[in-house]
């Protein structure tokens, strides 16, 4: 892994622990020289990213569309700023950027950036590793979710498998530097979904 996609929220939440772990995370990445893309924004948890990485020295890339351009909430002192004309171009260019993803806590916007982009590895379009940063307890109702799903059979173990989970950075990195895919089989009938 060098470049890292985050697709995190546009607000802090409620309680400060999401901004001050955003804020960790941009330079934990950094210090292990690792780049970082995401949307671009200076406020919410992508500016507290940014900013954390950069005080850092780290490299940051922001990919946001024009229109939000225009609602001046794009970060001003990125390494790199690409601008594109949709969300879909700004998740695809993300994609392209990137060797890896991080989920932060987010709204519906992050969780459909990563659930593209998960889709895509279930489909053998990448192999990258795909991260939740569970932050609090964050993500715990979604992977019940993603339980159930597969133990309703809608959801084959190696496709479940593929989110990789944890409430620290260290550990979140280290299950993601391991993560090896698997071949896609998501089209392969199987009655026992593994």
């Amino acid at each position: 892994m060098n470049t890292i996609a985050v697709f995190c929220g546009s607000s802090t939440g409620y309680d400060p622990v999401y901004r001050e772990q955003a804020a960790l995370l941009g330079k934990t990445l950094a210090r292990r020289q690792y780049e970082i893309v995401y949307g671009g924004s200076k406020i919410g948890l992508m500016g507290a990213l940014a900013d954390a990485s950069l005080e850092e020295g780290g490299r940051v890339t922001g990919v946001i569309p024009y229109f939000l351009n225009s609602k001046e909430i794009e970060h001003p002192l990125l390494t790199k700023t690409i601008k594109v004309q949709t969300m879909h171009e700004r998740k695809t260019k993300m994609n392209e950027l990137s060797d890896a993803v991080i989920a932060m806590p987010g709204g519906f916007g992050t969780l459909e950036e990563f659930f593209e982009i998960l889709t895509w590895a279930q489909l053998g379009l990448h192999k990258k590793p795909m991260g939740l940063f569970n932050i609090n307890g964050y993500f715990d109702p979604l992977m019940e979710m993603l339980r159930s799903m597969k133990e309703k059979g809608f959801l084959k173990e190696s496709n479940y498998k593929m989110v990789l989970i944890s409430p620290t950075i260290d550990d979140l990195l280290n299950k993601m530097d391991k993560y090896v895919a698997v071949p896609s089989a998501k089209w392969i009938h199987n009655k026992d979904m593994t």
